[in-house]
């Protein structure tokens, strides 16, 4: 096991892709699957990063959507500076690039969990750029990020959506497209071997094995391009951005796609809203790959999922729930680290279900995590579950009416505006360090 920095493992995962010939820019066709009951034929999975449900929907309950459970009045977490004096409570952040990143490792994650107590955020925060950690509970609202707001006032979202494990980044994308971390609990590369590295079965195996196509757009780099399956695989499968835009306006999009932003880049550029990144800028690439699709001939029998990979450091007032095991690998823990086990989700964070069928200005409460997707797609299309956990998880039916799309006619969205003065004061935004 490896643990390095994330240009290392950008670095690391251009070659893997580069030896193993990237895809060059071509439209293919999409067979179509049979259901009798989900007319979906397009799946699209969004996942960006680090963003937890109090701190970007929060308000959503009172700017909209009465069915959101809110952030509760005062919540708040104790001052780490003075413990027995005035705790810091949840406040309307003002600025969109932070002046620190988050603690979001495996450490981290149970520190702020606290079993449960949700407590320990202020204090797995302390920075020198914050001394107290007050960062982790603060909030945006619909005058902030608009286009998230019409979003989940439109289409369907959950209140009730969580990370798959108490930890960061890579182990929560594991399990989005493998249903587990095989034991990984922090932002492991697989080895320096880049052909055989990571040789675990995912959705790619299984989609292959049925004749369902898929493909995974990529920004900067394919998280996918993680397992070897993949990376041996890139011919037809890996493509750059843009090709997202032009399958969705010809129809050609195939029937289950994945789409990474730009994971490391200036607070300005960076499109996956890690912070310190300009949290418009994030947005403002969502709405790009949302209103594409809206408008595209697959639009009619196309599903997004937005979501985000865990909840970046910051507070959520609600207690990750027990969860079944995944399978029988432990975490990989080293000296120093946490105790504890793969039984429990991580916090919450937002997700958005766009799709004509969608259920319109609706709050589902069923227990999600990221291996719903996954279940989602087998459920669509016949597949085996991957591990234990997609094999228990809700499967996002809930989301959808399937006997009447709602939204035949495409919806109009806010617009996801770049603020010019907050655009300003992201220009002195320190480097984003981790993921």
């Amino acid at each position: 096991m490896l643990r390095i920095t994330r240009s290392r493992i950008i670095a690391l995962l251009t070659a893997s892709a580069a030896l193993t010939g990237p895809a060059l820019v071509g439209v293919g066709s999409t067979p179509k699957a049979s259901a009798a009951t989900n007319p979906i034929d397009h799946i699209v999975v969004m996942m960006q990063e680090n963003r937890s449900a109090d701190h970007y929907l929060g308000q959503l309950h009172f700017e909209g959507q009465p069915g959101y459970q809110p952030e509760p009045p005062g919540a708040s977490n104790p001052n780490p500076l003075n413990p027995l004096g005035p705790p810091i409570k949840a406040y309307h952040e003002t600025r969109y690039c932070e002046p620190a990143d988050l603690d979001h490792s495996w450490n981290g994650s149970h520190t702020e969990w606290d079993n449960g107590a949700m407590d320990g955020f202020t204090k797995a925060n302390v920075n020198s750029a914050d001394p107290t950690g007050s960062r982790t509970m603060g909030y945006y609202d619909k005058t902030d990020l608009p286009f998230y707001y019409g979003l989940d006032n439109t289409f369907a979202t959950s209140d009730t959506y969580f990370d798959s494990v108490l930890s960061q980044t890579f182990p929560n994308r594991f399990y989005e497209l493998a249903g587990t971390s095989f034991g990984h609990i922090a932002n492991d590369f697989p080895t320096s071997d880049p052909v055989n590295g990571f040789s675990q079965k995912t959705i790619f195996e299984n989609l292959d094995a049925k004749g369902i196509s898929w493909k995974v757009y990529f920004s900067q780099i394919p998280f996918a391009a993680e397992f070897s399956y993949v990376r041996n695989h890139a011919a037809g499968h890996l493509f750059p951005i843009s090709q997202y835009y032009v399958d969705a306006a010809t129809g050609q999009l195939p029937q289950v796609s994945y789409v990474d932003p730009i994971f490391v880049a200036s607070a300005n550029t960076e499109t996956d809203e890690h912070p310190p990144s300009n949290i418009q800028v994030g947005e403002k690439f969502t709405a790009s790959i949302v209103n594409a699709l809206m408008k595209s001939p697959n639009w009619s029998s196309s599903a997004l999922f937005l979501t985000y990979d865990e909840n970046g450091g910051f507070y959520d007032h609600v207690p990750p729930p027990a969860a079944v095991t995944p399978d029988d690998i432990p975490p990989m823990l080293q000296p120093g680290d946490a105790p504890g086990a793969f039984d429990r989700l991580g916090f919450r964070v937002p997700v958005s279900v766009v799709s004509p069928y969608s259920k319109p200005h609706y709050v589902s409460h069923i227990t999600y995590d990221h291996t719903s997707t996954l279940k989602f797609i087998e459920t669509r299309f016949g597949l085996p579950p991957l591990t234990r956990r997609d094999a228990a998880a809700a499967d996002m039916t809930d989301f959808f009416d399937f006997s009447h799309a709602s939204f035949a006619t495409p919806p109009r969205l806010p617009r996801a505006p770049i603020n010019l003065v907050q655009y300003l004061a992201c220009l002195t935004a320190p480097p984003n360090t981790g993921v």
